[in-house]
């Protein structure tokens, strides 16, 4: 039996703990035996060593599947409306609209051989002539339009109101002039005898061949319009505005139009240029003819206004009452007219001549020759009409 002395058993304390079999005693008790630290595998990495032992060295990624774009669903994309677009679509539209009733009115309106040729006709000279002539014909109006309109019976179809137009080919001012109606003249055929008579006698050529020969201007372009069709395109374009000094109060009828600067409409403009017989008509005929030419000068600065033209819901409606309304020779166009309302507008601000064939008396039954024979020759030359001959 040996015992162990200090030395050795101090050995055994240098000894290395992590011998194996070595145990620890005294209070600290046993040491369990030193155990590596084990990693858990990653996923995928496991099953890459065992498939054909692939699993020492370095580890290889995870497979994943191939890079593909995301696709995006399409989205429906709202279409945008275009202010220049639509503004665009709207303007082709008018303008078929425009061309459409154009082309509508120029086939459509009523054509009579008025302008004729014959043996000593005045020859063409500088500017052109138009001769206007408003009939008192009651075609279109029932019994009741002739009592409200208080047209009465004119005994037979005459020419109320004829004017001539003449356009100059130079800077000089277009003229208006006035016929008077009860002027007293040689027609053609038919002796002497009131002008607005020559109308009944042998209708548009025999009115137009009596002015030619009582002027000696020759006539390019003729225009009639009866009281239906007068009363149509005042109404087409909204009325027609007027400033009026007095009320006027027509005796033989008894309609009035009151004074004011107030929009005519149809009914009302008829009474205006047809009456003569009221204080505010002391010349009877004469007065009357120069109210024609305000009203016309009227009409036609306000049918040729941006608010007019411009405007499709005036302007179709006043080219699709043209047909009605207006009877033109049978070689004038739509582009005539258009000129000559163009012209006529400056009538309002003094740009177009407004007077009346020279008379001898107040009663306009006789032209006064001399003075007649002046204004005349100016005209067919293109030159400014002299001041003193200028007749309201």
């Amino acid at each position: 039996m040996s015992f162990r002395g200090g030395d050795d058993r101090r050995a055994d304390r240098g000894a290395p703990r992590t011998q194996p079999g070595w145990q620890g005693g005294g209070r600290r008790g046993q040491r369990r035996e030193h155990q590596p630290t084990q990693m858990m595998p990653l996923p995928g990495r496991g099953s890459a060593r065992a498939a054909g032992g692939r699993g020492r060295g370095r580890e290889q990624p995870p497979s994943q599947p191939p890079h593909r774009p995301t696709v995006r669903p399409k989205r429906m994309r709202k279409r945008r409306r275009r202010p220049g677009r639509v503004l665009m679509s709207v303007f082709l539209v008018l303008l078929l609209a425009l061309v459409a009733a154009w082309v509508y009115v120029d086939f459509s309106l009523d054509r009579v051989e008025a302008v004729n040729d014959y043996e000593g006709r005045p020859a063409a000279a500088s500017g052109t002539n138009w001769l206007i002539v408003g009939s008192d014909s009651r075609e279109g109006l029932d019994p009741e339009d002739q009592q409200r309109l208080s047209t009465g019976d004119s005994g037979g179809r005459v020419a109320d109101t004829i004017m001539v137009a003449h356009l100059p080919d130079n800077d000089t001012r277009p003229t208006l002039m006035s016929v008077p109606r009860d002027l007293r003249l040689a027609i053609p055929g038919h002796g002497s005898g009131r002008v607005n008579s020559a109308y009944s006698l042998g209708g548009a050529p025999t009115l137009v061949r009596t002015v030619e020969q009582a002027t000696g201007l020759r006539i390019d372009h003729y225009a009639e319009i009866g009281l239906a069709g007068f009363e149509d395109i005042v109404d087409a374009i909204g009325g027609v505005e007027l400033n009026i000094e007095s009320d006027m109060h027509d005796t033989r009828t008894g309609r009035t139009v009151e004074a004011g600067n107030r929009k005519l409409s149809g009914e009302e403009a008829l009474h205006f240029v047809r009456m003569r017989h009221s204080d505010a008509t002391p010349r009877s005929d004469l007065d009357r003819v120069a109210n024609q030419r305000r009203f016309i000068g009227a009409l036609a600065d306000q049918a040729a206004s941006p608010a007019t033209v411009l405007n499709p819901f005036r302007l179709i409606p006043l080219l699709s009452a043209g047909p009605d309304a207006l009877t033109v020779d049978d070689s004038d166009r739509l582009h005539h007219l258009v000129r000559l309302a163009w012209s006529m507008r400056g009538i309002s601000d003094d740009s177009v001549v407004t007077t009346t064939v020279p008379v001898a008396s107040a009663a306009a039954s006789a032209m006064d020759e001399a003075r007649a024979q002046q204004m005349f020759d100016a005209l067919r030359t293109d030159q400014p009409v002299p001041e003193e001959l200028v007749f309201e």
